[in-house]
């Protein structure tokens, strides 16, 4: 898939920008090298949580490694609708537009999750804070030991660090999030 291949080749950039060879983003993520070099080559598609743990070892959140489409306005402040990234998580029925601009380390996301959709049942641990708000439908966060269902008009707010999960636990309606990820300023 062509988005498959946009965050392969966004994540080979950052993993070369930073001088970091795959065997040692394999060895600091746990994943495996042949698993690595196929998401940078777009063969295959990575789940939510290898993303997370690469993008953590990087030093970016997780928007960074969405792919602008061409034109996107040159000043960073403004997204127009037309101009949203977007990443299609397929195996997870998750799909993540991005809202905002550039590599910063505030992304605000309009996340769609498909009937029964989720991040499965292992939790994701990464650098920085996360928030939201279910707009429609319904989503099941779970943060450590505590469980909750939201329901529109519902928000939360929590840090990334503590393990997490959420999901649609509808079976036949979509949810739709709004969602904040605030990751720390780059250690240098």
């Amino acid at each position: 898939m062509a988005a498959d291949l946009a965050v392969g080749q966004r994540l080979r950039a950052l993993r070369q920008a930073r001088g970091l060879s795959l065997k040692a983003v394999a060895v600091s993520t746990g994943l495996s090298i042949g698993y690595l070099s196929q998401v940078e080559r777009g063969l295959s598609s990575p789940s939510l949580r290898a993303l997370t743990q690469v993008a953590d070892l990087l030093g970016v959140g997780i928007g960074a490694l969405f792919g602008g489409p061409d034109g996107a306005a040159a000043d960073g402040i403004v997204t127009r609708a037309g101009e949203r990234a977007a990443l299609t998580l397929w195996r997870a029925g998750i799909t993540k537009q991005l809202l905002t601009q550039g590599d910063g380390r505030l992304s605000l996301f309009l996340m769609q999750l498909a009937p029964a959709a989720g991040t499965g049942d292992e939790a994701l641990v990464h650098d920085g804070e996360e928030a939201g708000l279910v707009m429609e439908g319904a989503l099941v966060l779970t943060v450590e030991e505590t469980t909750a269902e939201l329901g529109p008009g519902d928000s939360f707010r929590f840090a990334s660090r503590r393990p997490h999960r959420y999901r649609n636990p509808s079976p036949d309606r979509i949810a739709v999030v709004l969602w904040v990820n605030a990751v720390p300023q780059a250690r240098e």
